[in-house]
């Protein structure tokens, strides 16, 4: 008795398991594809919220050499940067307005590696590479976050 090949039905063991394997194969190779992509996200988000920050200082340094901002931003120890990064969100009150004030950035940008919108600071007076800060002014931030970058430097040193 001879079967027909059009009777049979379903797959056999050896189809399955190499079905199976190039599935596992291909899957093995997704993976680190997909952790690379997403690290490159964070880094590029990083990046990007450090630079947003650095500009809003910067502007406000300005600002404030130029004389835009009110006598409160002139404290004798900030040295004309800001107090906090909330000053930047909240806006200063520029030089011979009454109730105009100024704003460097709509909300403190979120730190893609820790989640949360908390940076660290560094004043002037700071050492570049302290993890404390003296609190005076807001020279630098920089990220909590203890990962390291595939060339091993901190992404805290970023």
């Amino acid at each position: 008795m001879q079967r027909n090949s059009r009777n049979r039905r379903g797959l056999t063991l050896v189809e399955l398991i190499v079905a199976f394997t190039i599935l596992l194969l291909l899957t093995g190779m997704a993976v680190p594809l997909t952790r690379f992509r997403v690290r490159r996200e964070k880094e590029r988000d990083l990046r990007l919220a450090l630079r947003e920050i650095h500009t809003a200082i910067d502007k406000y340094k300005d600002a404030c050499d130029y004389g835009a901002l009110g006598a409160e931003s002139k404290k004798l120890d900030s040295e004309c940067y800001p107090e906090s990064l909330e000053m930047l969100v909240e806006g200063v009150k520029a030089a011979g307005a009454q109730d105009k004030k100024i704003k460097f950035l709509r909300r403190i940008p979120r730190d893609p590696f820790t989640g949360k919108r908390e940076w660290g600071m560094r004043s002037v007076k700071d050492d570049p590479t302290s993890t404390s800060w003296g609190g005076s002014n807001v020279f630098s931030v920089y990220s909590k976050t203890y990962e390291k970058a595939p060339d091993g430097t901190p992404y805290a040193e970023w």
